[in-house]
């Protein structure tokens, strides 16, 4: 599959370059080797494709669960490095999958949005991206799609021809948590994070893709009725952070 990637790679990008006048920029912020999470925003059923294009190292998603039960399809997705993740529900497999690609050094990529915006505007963030982060010490790297719903607006059957910019910002490197931290703590230091990685993807949109609502009142923590439960060191990378 490594061979035929590469044979694929330079294909796609010919071909987003003519259909969609495709650039690049930052690419050299991808960090070449070890494990890291990728959160870019999410406009189009394109955005795995196009963010890919010109990373040269493997990378894995974690993709909706619908599109794995056409026949096909989902053996197809799976041999390019996506694994489902059901977006109704709290879905520890996809959680397992995940925290073993990370353990593996490896690069994942999450939509941290949840899901395609409808609206082409910047949506707020969920916290699993960043509870991942935080949890394995690993960095994000923020990348913004521009562009895109021009391309291929939501309701739309095909994609037509317009101009698209991925920009692949510097990672943003995690805070090694203290031997001890509370359930609420680190929902506190997921929602700032979140809050940064959205602040930097959002530096490149333009003002009409910008959200309607500051980003700060968006990422406000669920009510939980955990408590203030201290976890243990030994067992935090254990811990399987919610993708909510």
């Amino acid at each position: 599959m490594e061979f035929v990637i590469k044979v694929l790679r330079p294909v796609a990008r010919w071909l987003c370059r003519v259909l969609f006048k495709i650039e690049f920029f930052g690419v050299e912020n991808i960090p070449p080797s070890g494990a890291c999470i990728i959160t870019p925003n999410h406009l189009t059923y394109f955005d795995p494709i196009w963010i890919t294009i010109p990373i040269e190292r493997r990378v894995y998603y974690m993709a909706w669960d619908k599109p794995f039960e056409i026949p096909g399809l989902g053996l197809l997705m799976r041999s390019f490095g996506a694994f489902p993740v059901n977006l109704d529900s709290v879905d520890t497999g996809a959680q397992r999958e995940a925290q073993e690609t990370l353990r593996k050094g490896l690069a994942l990529v999450i939509f941290p949005e949840g899901g395609r915006t409808k609206t082409g505007k910047l949506m707020p963030f969920k916290m699993g991206a960043f509870r991942f982060a935080l949890t394995h010490e690993v960095p994000i790297v923020p990348v913004t799609i521009k562009g895109a719903e021009r391309v291929w607006p939501v309701g739309q059957t095909f994609p037509r021809a317009g101009r698209v910019t991925i920009t692949y910002h510097p990672p943003i490197e995690v805070e090694r948590l203290p031997e001890e931290i509370s359930r609420i703590e680190l929902k506190d230091k997921a929602r700032r994070l979140a809050r940064k990685t959205h602040d930097v993807v959002a530096s490149v949109l333009d003002p009409g893709s910008l959200p309607e609502e500051p980003p700060a009142e968006a990422l406000v923590l669920n009510p939980t009725r955990d408590g203030d439960i201290t976890l243990q060191s030994e067992s935090r990378a254990s811990k399987m952070p919610r993708l909510e």
